[in-house]
């Protein structure tokens, strides 16, 4: 899967620059709908038995989700003094780093040999922390040169994010021979839909995409490299196994970019450049989490 992923994320973002046309037809307002589909598969596989790290493990998920949430918003903030991007741009990373952990993270860390079930644990937690910690950490870190709507940002999670897990949840416990019917397809559509908001997002924004791909590859890239390397050595700091300590790498890495994308299209259209970096992380990292799978699966770091 994640193989396949990766390459239509390649293919679609190719067209989407290419030819922008080809997709530019569909709204971006599709996006925030789009998301809620993604969500929502998350939520039908989502069991209470998957929340028991939770309980059985605090020390590894505390650890994991302090690295979540202090490195990528730090890491992101560094990137944008040390490159001096501008301000658009700047906001775009921001959100991405302020986001939780991407729904790919899963099956990447699954393939890296690492522990899947922290892996889910920590998805699960970062994605209901997001409401209150996404938006405030954009607040901290972009406040003083943007307007930063808190309250709108916490809406828009929880309509986009939290709403859609918790039905998806709701349909998994009430609804079961629906569930085991649709969750065989859940990969394929997942797949589907996120390489389409990919692709609605790039074409949208090609020109724009084009103009600065340079600077806004290597902030990607760096931001990125950086969360999967830090994620793993703080799993490491605290003498975490080989497979967690993975799992927190993989998490750390592999950002919500979707929802970064869609947060810069609802709160931000006044800067149209910022939702150009999560739509290129949201490539870019499905490329890296894939090869950090294979580094992870035949290395001992």
């Amino acid at each position: 899967m994640a193989a396949n992923i990766t390459i239509w994320v390649i293919v679609v973002t190719a067209v989407a620059l290419i030819v922008p046309e080809s997709l530019d037809w569909i709204s971006t307002a599709s996006v925030t709908p789009l998301l809620g589909v993604v969500m929502f598969g998350m939520g039908l596989t989502l069991r209470p038995a998957d929340f028991k790290p939770v309980l059985m493990r605090p020390k590894e998920i505390i650890a994991g989700e302090l690295a979540q949430f202090v490195i990528m918003p730090l890491v992101a903030w560094l990137l944008c003094r040390i490159l001096a991007l501008p301000t658009q741009l700047a906001l775009g990373v921001i959100l991405v780093g302020c986001c939780p952990g991407g729904t790919a993270s899963n099956v990447i860390c699954y393939l890296a040999k690492g522990d899947t079930a922290l892996s889910i644990a920590m998805t699960s937690v970062s994605t209901l922390l997001a409401p209150i910690l996404t938006p405030a950490l954009v607040y901290l870190l972009a406040g003083e040169t943007i307007n930063v709507n808190i309250v709108g940002m916490f809406m828009s999670i929880v309509q986009v994010i939290i709403i859609p897990i918790i039905t998806g949840f709701a349909v998994n416990r009430w609804m079961r021979r629906f569930t085991e019917r649709v969750t065989p397809l859940l990969p394929m559509i997942s797949t589907i839909t996120i390489v389409v908001i990919i692709g609605i997002v790039v074409s949208h924004n090609a020109a724009n995409i084009l103009s600065c791909s340079l600077i806004v590859a290597v902030a990607v890239i760096l931001h990125n490299v950086s969360g999967l390397l830090l994620g793993y050595f703080a799993g490491r700091l605290i003498g975490l196994e080989q497979d967690k300590c993975t799992a927190i790498s993989i998490e750390v890495g592999m950002q919500n970019s979707g929802l970064a994308t869609q947060l810069a299209l609802t709160h931000f259209a006044m800067y149209p450049m910022a939702a150009v970096p999560g739509a290129i992380f949201s490539a870019w990292h499905n490329l890296s989490g894939s090869i950090a799978a294979a580094i992870f699966r035949k290395n001992r770091i």
